[in-house]
């Protein structure tokens, strides 16, 4: 059912940024908007937003029928119609502004574009990703629940990285875990890896076994009633040298320093520079190698990120990582992450598990 709340936002947005409509196309967009999440593949769905008309109109394959109802007119196209014309007739000579949200795909785009010549077609994606940043009470809700979730399933899987579980088992493991918890499956396909793979931060998982020494970074997140989670935490096997307690020690720091930083009117970019200066003032500058954090809700992977060059200001309702690491090639990598919620006056960590030194034995 269309959630009139957020379509309202859109509305107000769309007019204060001289948009005449915007075309939504993205799948969590739209289940965003209209609480129903739809994967058509290569075939066209659109939700057109008509900000002056304060109207939307879903246009999407009869290959998908809907049985409920939506909250809004929906057009159904089959494979061999003219499905760009029928969204062109639906688009008003008034609308000259017309936004398009960033995954719209070029054949659909530059056909309509041909249609309607003489129109401005600009990135609308600004209006919704901006609006989809601040979750309201429910959005929060089930994104601590969520991160629950995944606190119970770290402390299940770490156990295994010592009993023989190659990179690869770990992560099917994994899964069995989260079903066992009630989650809905993985948010992101999980990073498992030890010693000089963990030194590779988005390494695949192979057939690596751990050995005694070695570091283990685990980077897993759960979706949950369409909410993900997102953590790492970094283990040793067996025992840990004075280099990788070292290490770890100023990744803790950086991440605890990050999240103190958090709060509303803080920019990105400081709350990154509370991580990375110091992991620099450390020795170690050139082997945090990518930027502190990102966006989160119902993808893994939102608008907005923590980084050098986000100076944008941080408001009460926005989840985000923070995640430092250090990787130091062929050798071994350091990764802690948690997700903080803005609050009025600080930030909530949803986080609990432990962040201390582990050396599983």
């Amino acid at each position: 059912m269309l959630h009139q709340e957020r379509v309202g936002k859109v509305y107000r947005e769309l007019a204060e940024n001289g948009m005449d409509c915007l075309l939504v196309s993205d799948p969590s967009a739209i289940n965003y908007l209209v609480g129903k999440k739809l994967n058509p593949g290569e075939r066209m769905m659109v939700l057109l937003v008509l900000a002056k008309e304060e109207r939307t109109v879903f246009l999407l394959s009869r290959l998908y029928p809907q049985s409920e109802d939506l909250g809004c007119p929906i057009i159904y196209f089959d494979d061999v119609d003219d499905y760009v014309g029928l969204l062109a007739e639906q688009i008003p000579e008034s609308a000259v502004k017309i936004g398009v949200d960033k995954e719209w795909q070029a054949k659909f785009l530059l056909a309509l574009m041909e249609r309607l010549p003489g129109r401005q077609f600009v990135n609308g994606s600004p209006v919704l990703d901006g609006i989809r940043q601040i979750k309201n009470a429910e959005e929060q809700r089930l994104m601590i629940e969520a991160s629950r979730l995944n606190d119970l399933a770290m402390e299940r899987l770490i156990p295994l990285a010592k009993a023989g579980f190659s990179e690869q088992q770990l992560s099917d493991e994994l899964l069995k875990i989260y079903l066992d918890l009630g989650a809905d499956g993985f948010s992101f396909v999980p990073i498992c890896c030890y010693g000089a793979n963990a030194a590779d931060p988005h390494h695949e998982n192979d057939a690596s076994f751990g050995k005694p020494g070695d570091s283990v970074i685990l980077d897993i997140g759960c979706k949950k009633d369409g909410y993900c989670s997102d953590m790492t935490r970094t283990v040793f096997l067996g025992s840990v040298s004075e280099e990788q307690r070292k290490v770890y020690e100023i990744v803790k720091e950086a991440n605890l320093r990050a999240i103190a930083a958090v709060k509303p009117g803080v920019r990105f970019c400081d709350i990154d520079a509370a991580a990375r200066d110091y992991i620099a003032s450390q020795g170690y500058g050139e082997y945090f190698v990518h930027r502190t954090g990102h966006n989160i809700g119902q993808d893994v992977h939102e608008y907005g990120d923590v980084s050098s060059a986000n100076q944008n200001p941080v408001k009460p309702g926005m989840c985000f990582s923070i995640e430092p690491g250090i990787y130091l090639t062929g050798n071994f990598g350091v990764r802690i992450e948690d997700l903080v919620l803005v609050t009025e006056d600080g930030c909530r960590v949803l986080n609990a598990y432990s962040k201390d030194l582990t050396v599983v034995e």
